[in-house]
């Protein structure tokens, strides 16, 4: 991905989030210059990958196959006790998140605003990793949910699905843009994501412009 569209689609984020009347924290703002000035108040930002994440997963079409997010709080069982992350994804109309699950974590996934349909389809994993035809079971707001395997599910709005690990998803929006919600266990995105396909999680960036926001894998060193 481009410097510059990265750039673009922070900007972007930050008007969907306004207009979903979602707050976001103040180092959301914070330009490179202002890192810069920062020290080991902020480990907690850098150390547990707090901030804006930008992916195509190596598609090299961000709007088809990509995600944009920003994780607001996490823990890091290394340094703090904290035993939960919360994020905030801005999913485009039309734009997949690939296939995966994570080993480890447990989400709630929340269809928190957006002028379009939030659609997903899962199916159960087995030990040996594969997509089964069993049913997936999983919780929509506390209650107990009977899904098929690869069948479409519209979420409705304001409504959350808990998924389990080891429960394949992969999710997109249909008709327009989303604010989607996830309220989770630690997240860990070095460790924690199988996806069904290979596919890369972070980008590589061509920096044809300068940063005008860090992502959460460039912050500086923190130490002073």
């Amino acid at each position: 991905m481009k410097r510059s569209e990265i750039n673009a689609i922070i900007e972007e984020n930050k008007r969907m989030c306004k207009e979903g009347h979602f707050n976001l924290p103040a180092w959301a703002y914070w330009t490179p210059e202002d890192w810069a000035g920062k020290g080991k108040e902020c480990l907690e930002i850098k150390r547990n990958c707090m901030g804006w994440d930008i992916t195509d997963f190596g598609s090299g079409d961000f709007f088809k196959v990509g995600l944009s997010l920003i994780t607001l709080r996490n823990g890091n069982p290394k340094y703090d006790r904290k035993p939960y992350c919360e994020k905030i994804m801005l999913v485009r109309d039309g734009q997949v998140t690939p296939c995966h699950f994570h080993w480890n974590k447990m989400e709630d996934i929340i269809f928190r605003a957006g002028s379009g349909k939030f659609c997903m389809m899962l199916w159960k994993a087995n030990k040996e990793e594969e997509k089964t035809d069993e049913p997936v079971h999983l919780k929509i707001d506390g209650v107990d949910t009977e899904f098929q395997p690869g069948v479409k599910y519209e979420v409705p709005l304001g409504c959350s699905v808990c998924f389990e690990p080891y429960t394949y998803h992969t999710f997109w929006m249909e008709g327009g843009d989303g604010l989607i919600g996830e309220v989770s266990m630690v997240n860990d995105d070095a460790a924690d994501n199988r996806f069904y396909e290979p596919t890369g999680r972070f980008p590589d960036i061509e920096e044809d412009v300068p940063a005008t926001c860090l992502l959460c894998t460039e912050y500086p060193e923190l130490d002073k």
